[in-house]
């Protein structure tokens, strides 16, 4: 434990606690709100810390009464005493190297989703409009704003493609575990046999990103307007509102056509198109630091495959950390809390690994 960098960042909160208060500061908002976002981030730090020192300063008494008492039973009481503060000791130690953990600078933003359908025609399809409307459900439980930004649908209930933002707190850090292929296993209704069917889609979680954080020349685009279209109507338009932007430089193309104004679905397709602009530099950056990539459970490689949802037996199974729930019926109404924590606690300990290593 690095006992002179926890001195470090109480001392620094102790600063942002003077300078919060300061009549200046506050006359100063932008200032101050930065101030405060930084004050709340090292808190949770600072507490833990006060609290090693608390109970390192109980060890030290109980250890004094030790050497000096000749009571035994308060000898017995020193000792059990002492066995109990280690033991407190080192949780908390354990939770201020998790904190001390170099922090993710996506963890806060919102995120994109992308889902498309793999191996397995309709039936992939349809899957991909469930786990759509599974982190949907998940957001609205954790009261996030859903926005549709392109959702091709099929004739029978499915999506070939859908691309929605979730906007909330820390929504990355929740989500950005969701990356990859997921596989579902079960009969079609229309498999007369009965016999089960294995079909996948891909999930990719991307992080919204700020317009200081890319920067996009307009002669590297190249922007088509068409009309929209959907089964059963639904966003069928007979202006030209749609919006398709292919950049030119990488070759990426997004597109909208959720909205009837063309200035919204441009809009949206910009949003997109940053932020699959900013997953590639994040990508190029990590293939110099691949080493990296073994202390992290996974947090963008498409081609793996991450989880399988099996409906005759009512299960899901994460391939990565190896956990399997009997509640798939819960799970694809959005109760998606116990995976993504086993997630988060399953990086965290790789990481707290690699640290040690």
């Amino acid at each position: 434990m690095n006992i002179s960098k926890l001195e470090n960042i109480k001392n620094k909160f102790e600063e942002l606690t003077k300078a919060i208060s300061d009549p200046a500061v506050i006359a100063d908002n932008k200032e101050w709100t930065k101030l405060v976002k930084e004050h709340s981030e090292i808190e949770p730090i600072v507490n833990e810390y006060n609290n090693l020192i608390r109970i390192q300063d109980d060890i030290k008494g109980a250890e004094e009464m030790l050497k000096e008492e000749t009571d035994a039973e308060l000898i017995e009481m020193a000792r059990e005493e002492i066995q109990e503060k280690k033991k407190e000791e080192e949780e908390v130690t354990t939770r201020l190297k998790i904190l001390l953990l170099p922090v993710d600078p996506n963890d806060d933003k919102n995120v994109i989703i992308e889902i498309r359908g793999g191996a397995g025609g309709d039936e992939a399809a349809l899957f991909a409009y469930e786990i759509m409307r599974m982190y949907k459900m998940y957001g609205e439980k954790r009261r996030w704003k859903i926005e549709d930004i392109d959702i091709n649908d099929t004739e029978l209930g499915g999506v070939k493609e859908a691309v929605f933002s979730i906007s909330g707190q820390s929504a990355y850090s929740f989500l950005k575990f969701e990356s990859g292929v997921h596989r579902v296993q079960r009969v079609p209704e229309t498999e007369s046999q009965g016999r089960i069917h294995t079909s996948t889609i891909t999930v990719a979680v991307l992080p919204e990103v700020e317009e200081i954080n890319i920067e996009i020349n307009e002669k590297d685009l190249k922007i088509d307007t068409y009309r929209s279209s959907g089964a059963g109507g639904q966003h069928v338009n007979k202006t030209e509102s749609a919006i398709r932007i292919t950049h030119l430089p990488t070759g990426i193309v997004v597109q909208c056509q959720d909205e009837r104004s063309q200035i919204k679905n441009r809009e949206k397709a910009m949003r997109v198109l940053k932020s699959k602009l900013y997953e590639k530099q994040q990508e190029e950056a990590e293939k110099e630091y691949a080493q990296n990539r073994r202390s992290q459970v996974g947090t963008g490689d498409r081609s793996e495959r991450i989880r399988t949802y099996n409906f005759p037996q009512g299960r899901v199974t994460d391939h990565r950390i190896g956990l399997t729930l009997y509640s798939l019926d819960t799970f694809m109404n959005g109760d998606l809390d116990e995976m993504i924590e086993a997630l988060r606690i399953a990086d965290q300990t790789a990481k707290l690994e690699a640290e040690t290593e």
